[in-house]
């Protein structure tokens, strides 16, 4: 193998410099797997190597009305994880999914619960499969959490779902929720929230029933949907998260209500229900894990 200089500059400015400076002789270090190969066999042989992978610039998603969307160079595909964030966590088929993925399954207890792993360096969360809040009529299925343990649950006065919950840890770390797809209930919900979200309702309930379109056509409806989204100005589907948080939860059993009753700051306001209030919204996602 040739000898070269390895260079590593920390902005676009000094990069644009570098190969100004050695033209052909220099190379573009991104990804690395074919010019290393390259090198190795021979094929390449730079004078300068130029790692530009921890330069802030080229590793990000942007949008301005504009430019339109951005996608920095450095950006990489397995960036993309998923959640799966039904009963066992473990359910989705792995082998159909693509390589560049990371699997998120079963349960870590970990108080994001159906958002477990998401932080500030993500660019948007997708909501995929989603339903209606406990005790809604818009799906025979509808809960909060848990069907078994609770009647629902109430931020502030309004009906929880699991999406607006977890939509909320998003709105903490600074994340934008920007497809929800579901029933009809649950995407009514989102867009109530911000009108801005993307969504796809594939079902609605009736009764003890629900309506549904084609699976196929629903694939493809999620799908172009997504695709518009992202395209798109993605910060206007930022949750606004309120000041303060007045949680009740409404217990199916009394005998659940009284032990969850002895987590530190919660109140019994009946047999069943108890109120829990903060202004950080990571302490409600504390309690709900402690608490059903």
């Amino acid at each position: 193998m040739r000898k070269f200089e390895y260079l590593k500059p920390d902005s676009i400015k000094e990069t644009i410099s570098i190969l100004s400076q050695h033209g052909e002789k220099a190379q573009i270090l991104n990804g690395g797997t074919d010019l290393i190969v390259g090198i190795r066999d021979k094929i390449n042989q730079p004078e300068y190597v130029v790692d530009i992978k921890v330069i802030p610039q080229l590793n990000k998603i942007t949008y301005s009305e504009q430019d339109g969307l951005h996608i920095g160079a450095t950006v990489t595909l397995n960036e993309i994880w998923i959640k799966d964030a039904h009963d066992t966590g473990r359910n989705i088929i792995a082998g159909d999914l693509p390589q560049m993925i990371k699997l998120v399954r079963g349960w870590s207890e970990h108080p994001y619960l159906m958002v477990q792993e998401l932080d500030e360096s993500f660019n948007a969360l997708l909501m995929i499969g989603y339903h209606s809040f406990g005790s809604s009529s818009s799906n025979p299925l509808s809960h909060t959490l848990s069907s078994s343990t609770l009647n629902y649950i109430k931020l502030n006065g309004e009906y929880a779902s699991e999406f607006l919950i977890h939509g909320y840890a998003a709105a903490a770390m600074g994340v934008p929720v920007v497809f929800v797809s579901g029933d009809e209930g649950i995407c009514k919900e989102a867009n109530k929230v911000n009108k801005n979200i993307k969504t796809v309702a594939v079902n609605k309930g009736v009764g003890n029933s629900v309506i549904s379109i084609h699976p196929q056509l629903a694939v493809k409806k999620i799908k172009e949907s997504v695709e518009s989204i992202l395209k798109g100005d993605i910060n206007k589907c930022k949750i606004e998260l309120p000041e303060h948080f007045k949680v009740k939860i409404s217990y199916k059993k009394h005998v659940s209500a009284f032990k969850a009753s002895f987590y530190p700051g919660m109140k019994q306001i009946s047999s069943t229900n108890l109120v829990f209030e903060t202004a950080n919204y990571f302490e409600v996602l504390r309690m709900l894990l402690f608490a059903i």
